[in-house]
């Protein structure tokens, strides 16, 4: 290293950075100001530009210490009493709210991290979290956000349980402009929040007075400048929390007490507020600083639930894990990543992507001006927030942007290439530079921005890279002893199963519930079930008392590829019905069990009198269904192929023996989409997927609730095992179709299953695998049980009659599946 570039006192600055807010930074020497204005680039390009601390504020020069690290974790000069606060915010993040608990009743999702996960709780999320924003704009220009199932500052809620709405809530029909949203991580978040307003505004030039084609401006909440949104549209952390939590997922909260806003880690106001001595005493070391002004939101809604459903100390301690996350921590340089740092300044890409901002901890590489900038027609979508407009969107931050995919606001683009070539507006100029690069050229770029930050912990899904398959018999493991070559197997398939997909390679063509298997299998574990924020929609017309299916399908997908458009139900429609994800566990042991196993146990005209009509489901071409809510999927094969086409959107190889899925549709990727490769990894993965284990913790109870679970008649249904080619599968299941919906009930009819069958649900792995019934309506397995009717009212009566010790040792025994 040059010697004018040694970084001197290196140990000494570091140490500063920790203990004063906002350090004195030496000027640079004059050789490498000499140096810059010759552009001896060369020469530059041999200094350790990662530890000098005589660069420049806005170029790649030093960065804090001691508040970046690995991604999801906390600061790592954070206190032990902050730590806690952090690991108790984390489970705040992490909590599934239930109905009793306040959810809904219109939301999108269920918990904090269902759209903060990826790479870790925190992070961000695959294309199936997107979400859906509307608003309306008349002749006289003025912008109006859409409501949905209730004022959620624009958000259209997906969900419903609602009696006085459908379970897809219908929008305002005023709606003209729809955008989706891509949700974007917490990391750093609580360093941003810190930065002054002069820190962001000194870079703004609002009329491009320099005529670099740049024009970056602030927006505004409240009057302190926006640092968070995909349009800068809000400064404090606890309202960007308190926001979503009620929009997405109808769950209402108080503001913090000032007393509580003081003990918060970070102060994001320049404004202090005293605590009380208690508080102080209580959550000693959390800096007392108050955030900014009051956010807004409603605090009340007309659940029946008690508000605030989430009380201000859990929102104090999610508030403060937010707040703590650790910025990601860059690389060190490498020669690649230098060529590639110096193809970002070449192409100009730092002029937004500004590579450091001045925080109290020190240099921040957030590589963003956290500014507005006009991104051009292709990306605008019409959504204004504050004073931004339309085509206008915060600078993403880049630092730990590998594990940040799917990119740009709406998740467009699958690989950070797609998204530098799809920049328009004021970022055109540098993409056309960008798309002027070699491949060699334009890899080093890759590289460096891959460096800054989590790359080690970039996943192509959720599983962590080198994640370890559970034991056999385990819930997510095999259900027997693999050999080597099946073990790796069983790991391909399990990758697969878990693989995000993208727009470029055919997801969503047009319309999608997933971008991968596990977007909607992952409870307990990957194969599992999904909570109610990843339900199926079907839907249908009453015609003459008689079930019509819509032109388009049952189906109603969630999302969509496409832009500015919605996937709306067919208007005629007037049967909704939620479909609960059902749980994957064991299936290869169900796939085994003979068909005449099955049929034997069919008794359509209850010829035993017993009140209970078991009937087979068929499917196309008069097979026996085993899979599905209407067991209409007869085999693992064909239900890989439909969930395949129907769920992702993803067209499958022609296959003479195998009729399901979809062979083409209308993208412009070549069909088949996926090959036979990919569909095998899927098959031995599920093929070999254990049934869940037995886990008990009252054996006594759980053996008396076995026998009065028979006595009661739940067994009827609920038979307990049943033989196959791999032995006995105590799947607690006949497979058989019931009508368990009170009479005069409208549902949806699919194959040979009518408007109130169902397929008897399999029980094993009940008590990892809520919410219940098919449309997941139940919190509990209790609740589950008394929402039977039809054909399972009588066992469901002789439940309610039983004395509590009884009714508890069922609930055991089930608990113990």
């Amino acid at each position: 290293m040059p010697s004018h570039c040694q970084p001197k006192n290196q140990e000494r600055y570091q140490r500063v950075l920790v203990a004063r807010p906002q350090p004195s930074r030496p000027k640079p020497t004059l050789p490498l100001l000499w140096l810059a204005a010759l552009g001896c680039v060369a020469t530059l390009a041999a200094c350790d530009q990662t530890t000098t601390p005589t660069v420049p504020a806005d170029t790649h020069g030093p960065v804090a210490q001691g508040v970046l690290g690995e991604l999801g974790k906390a600061w790592p000069t954070a206190t032990d009493e902050q730590l806690k606060t952090f690991d108790r915010g984390k489970q705040v993040a992490l909590h599934r709210y239930s109905l009793a608990e306040g959810l809904g009743p219109a939301y999108n999702v269920t918990f904090c991290t269902a759209c903060h996960e990826k790479p870790t709780p925190g992070g961000s999320a695959g294309a199936y979290r997107n979400f859906f924003m509307g608003g309306s704009k008349g002749a006289d220009g003025a912008y109006v956000p859409t409501t949905s199932a209730g004022k959620a500052g624009g958000v259209l809620r997906m969900y419903s349980y609602a009696k006085d709405q459908p379970a897809r809530p219908p929008v305002d029909p005023a709606m003209n402009i729809i955008a989706q949203r891509n949700p974007i991580p917490f990391y750093g978040a609580g360093l941003i929040a810190e930065l002054t307003n002069a820190e962001v505004l000194k870079r703004e030039d609002a009329n491009d007075k320099d005529g670099d084609g740049i024009s970056g401006r602030a927006n505004w909440d409240r009057g302190y400048v926006g640092k968070f949104g995909r349009k800068s549209q809000t400064v404090s952390i606890e309202a960007f929390l308190r926001g979503p939590l009620f929009n997405h997922a109808g769950v209402t909260s108080d503001p913090l007490t000032d007393a509580q806003r003081a003990l918060l880690p970070v102060d994001s106001s320049a404004k202090t507020v005293k605590a009380t001595a208690q508080l102080q005493k209580n959550l000693r070391g959390l800096t007392q600083y108050a955030q900014a002004a009051a956010p807004d939101g409603p605090t009340v809604d007309d659940d029946g639930v008690p508000d605030p459903e989430m009380d201000t100390t859990k929102l104090f301690d999610l508030v403060s894990f937010v707040m703590l996350m650790a910025g990601p921590k860059p690389e060190a340089e490498t020669p690649q990543i230098a060529r590639g740092r110096r193809l970002f300044d070449a192409t100009d890409c730092g002029k937004c992507h500004t590579p450091r901002l001045e925080g109290k901890h020190g240099p921040l590489p957030v590589y963003s001006d956290l500014l507005l900038h006009d991104m051009g027609p292709d990306l605008a979508d019409g959504v204004e927030q504050g004073v931004a407009k339309g085509n206008e969107f915060r600078t993403h931050p880049l630092w730990g942007i590998v594990a940040d995919g799917p990119y740009l606001h709406d998740g467009r683009a699958a690989t950070l290439k797609e998204a530098i070539l799809a920049h328009g507006g004021e970022g055109q100029v540098s993409r056309d530079k960008a798309a002027k690069l070699t491949a060699e050229q334009m890899a080093d770029l890759i590289e460096f921005l891959s460096s800054l930050g989590g790359r080690d912990q970039a996943s192509a899904g959720l599983l962590p890279p080198n994640a370890v398959v559970p034991d056999v018999g385990a819930y997510g493991g095999p259900g027997r002893t693999l050999s080597a070559a099946e073990a790796q197997q069983f790991v391909q398939g399990r990758a697969a199963f878990d693989k995000d997909h993208g727009r470029s390679s055919g997801m969503g063509g047009p319309r999608f519930n997933g971008d991968s298997c596990r977007a909607c299998h992952f409870d307990p574990i990957i194969g599992g079930s999904g909570p109610r924020d990843v339900n199926v929609m079907r839907h249908g017309l009453l015609v003459n008392n008689a079930f019509v299916p819509p032109v388009i399908g049952t189906m109603l997908h969630k999302s969509t590829s496409l832009s500015g458009v919605t996937n709306s139900a067919q208007k005629e429609a007037t049967i909704f019905e939620h479909r609960q994800t059902p749980p994957l566990f064991g299936v290869g042991l169900i796939d085994a069990i003979d068909e005449a196993t099955i049929l034997k146990q069919a008794d359509p005209d209850d010829l035993n009198g017993d009140g209970i009509r078991g009937r087979p489901g068929w499917a196309d071409g008069h097979r026996l269904g085993r899979f599905g809510w209407k067991a209409n999927v007869p085999s693992i094969k064909e239900f890989i192929r439909d969930a395949t086409s129907m769920e992702l959107g993803l067209t499958v190889p022609v296959l003479s023996d195998l009729t399901y899925g979809l062979l083409q549709d209308d993208d412009a990727i070549p069909d088949p989409e996926v090959d036979v490769a990919f569909l095998d990894q899927l098959l031995f993965f599920l093929t070999e997927l254990a049934p869940p284990p037995r886990t008990s913790t009252d054996a006594a109870a759980e053996t008396a609730g076995a026998q009065v679970f028979t006595d009661i008649g739940c067994a009827a249904c609920h038979t307990p095992s049943l033989p196959s080619s791999k032995g006995a599968v105590p799947l607690y299941s006949d497979l058989l179709l019931h009508e368990i919906m009170a009479p005069g009930s409208v549902g949806i009819e699919e194959a040979s299953a009518g408007m109130r069958d169902f397929r008897t649900a399999p029980l094993w792995g009940l008590a990892k695998t809520g919410p219940y019934m098919h449309s997941g309506v139940a919190d509990t397995i209790e609740q589950s049980i008394t929402l039977h009717d039809g054909e399972g009212k009588a066992s469901r009566d002789k439940f309610a009659a039983l004395p509590a010790d009884k009714r508890a040792q069922i609930l055991a025994f089930l608990g113990s599946l």
